[in-house]
């Protein structure tokens, strides 16, 4: 298939693997490889939330946990804005290839850590590493493969997520006991040889493109070099750290004017930097790819905001053990991971797939919110977070599909990761209100969740409200590209 790009003023025609099937003898080398990535990227996740308590506790480190939990979060936010200015101008190459490097090299230092400097580091370029590896992925997906196969890749992503999500800490917590934790780390990069092989015939088709319009400079407003861009990342992660360490030992007592000016000064910010980093028209969701930021930010905070704080409502307001809190987690793992599938299925409607997904995502939390509400039995929280993985699942993926088509090659590395960014600083955003409302609230009360909860329905509401911005981006006849699957 040959798909004409347009860049400004260039355009150049290429070569795309054909077919609208995944697994054609062109597609499925590229198919079978970004999942399998994808997949690591997962196992790793949940590898590391599920050692880290043991790996602090070795290192006598436990006081650190705030520390090395931001660490990779502040480098994510940096390695985000840097991956996706590069992207657009050597294309996803070069890109995921100093993600692995990187990866490697984070796994590497949290392995040999004898102390919390090495810890520290190793988190730190596992945040650069994941930043990297997420814009590259999915800008290889969106150069190299037909636009009508994209949905599909991204309900793969997802289901991607399901496995390890439901083993990995399973696996990870038996390998810490029985052998010990370095292992867990000493296993990324081992694993990741056999990926990076089999992401080789992917990275062949992406090297032969041409990459005049990948030179072209980025349309639309904001920095446009790297230097213009790296000062206002590191703004937003220095912004998002100094916001959650305020108000994690925020009290009434200690609500003072000094701690009111560095949280007054850190969303100034984070403000001011996300008007730089992401798309135009993201900060206040104009219609077009800017509202496409916009309610990207909407659903993770709300969604992921609540999910963070599900175990602990469980087992402080419920009394439930480990594994009712962990059977939370993995109902939305599975959950997700159907409503991704049903964003491919429904693709052509992407307007239908986000009301649906917003709609969901609110009742959902809704139904969660009951068990801190009112007296109401757990299942029904159960399943309404059920219900909400569901509708995020559609969501998101669908969100994802439509920054990938909203974006020519000139600016598909800049779209996805303000995509990422504004999931990112929107859930820490939440994150650090949550902190404050525990940390007034002195215990985490039912009170206390109350208003936590209430503000994930709030922000997912929002999102339903706005749903309509994301309209703007879906052009019927998009010029210069490959015909998408007919859209509403």
């Amino acid at each position: 298939m040959t798909v004409k790009t347009d860049a400004g003023s260039a355009v150049a025609e290429r070569e795309l693997p054909s077919g609208a099937s995944l697994f054609t003898r062109g597609n499925a080398p590229i198919v079978i490889a970004v999942v399998a990535l994808v997949t690591l990227g997962a196992f790793e996740n949940r590898a590391v939330l599920t050692a880290m308590p043991t790996v602090l506790t070795e290192l006598d480190a436990v006081t650190s946990y705030g520390l090395v939990g931001a660490a990779p979060l502040a480098t994510y936010l940096v390695s985000l804005a840097a991956a996706g200015w590069w992207a657009d101008r050597r294309g996803p190459v070069p890109v995921l290839r100093l993600g692995a490097l990187t990866f490697v090299g984070g796994m590497a230092a949290v392995a040999s850590a004898s102390g919390l400097p090495a810890l520290v580091l190793g988190r730190l370029l596992s945040g650069l590493a994941e930043g990297l590896l997420d814009v590259g992925v999915m800008v290889l997906v969106a150069r190299v493969l037909d636009p009508v196969l994209r949905p599909k890749v991204v309900a793969m992503f997802s289901a991607a997520w399901v496995l390890p999500s439901v083993l990995g800490p399973v696996v990870t917590g038996a390998v810490t006991e029985w052998v010990g934790w370095r292992w867990i780390f000493i296993a990324g990069p081992v694993v990741l040889v056999p990926v990076w092989l089999a992401l080789r015939p992917a990275l062949r088709v992406a090297r032969g493109l041409p990459q005049e319009e990948a030179d072209a400079v980025a349309s639309g407003e904001g920095p446009t070099r790297l230097r213009g861009i790296l000062p206002w990342a590191l703004l937003a992660a220095a912004a998002l750290v100094a916001l959650n360490l305020v108000t994690e030992q925020l009290t009434v007592q200690a609500l003072t004017v000094s701690v009111a000016v560095v949280s007054g000064l850190a969303v100034v910010g984070l403000g001011a930097s996300a008007r730089r980093l992401l798309p135009a028209g993201a900060l206040r969701a104009a219609c077009g790819i800017g509202g496409v930021i916009a309610l990207r930010g909407l659903v993770s905070a709300s969604f992921m905001g609540i999910g963070a704080f599900l175990p602990l409502i469980l087992t402080v307001l419920r009394d439930h053990g480990p594994l009712t809190a962990g059977i939370s987690l993995s109902i939305t793992g599975v959950t997700w991971s159907c409503g991704s599938a049903i964003q491919s299925r429904f693709s052509a409607r992407p307007m239908t797939l986000l009301r649906t997904g917003f709609s969901l995502v609110t009742a959902g939390l809704v139904g969660t919110g009951l068990i801190v509400w009112a007296e109401a039995p757990t299942a029904v929280g159960l399943i309404g977070w059920a219900l909400a993985g569901l509708g995020i699942g559609m969501t998101s993926g669908t969100l994802s599909v439509l920054i990938m088509s909203a974006s020519d090659d000139s600016n598909q590395g800049r779209n996805n990761a303000g995509g990422q960014m504004a999931a990112s600083m929107a859930s820490a955003v939440y994150y650090a209100a949550a902190g404050a409302v525990l940390a007034i609230a002195g215990e985490p009360s039912r009170f206390a969740f109350g208003v936590i909860a209430g503000l994930a329905v709030a922000l997912a509401a929002t999102g339903l409200a706005a749903s309509g911005r994301a309209r703007c981006a879906l052009p019927a006849e998009p010029a210069g590209k490959a015909a998408l699957s007919p859209m509403e």
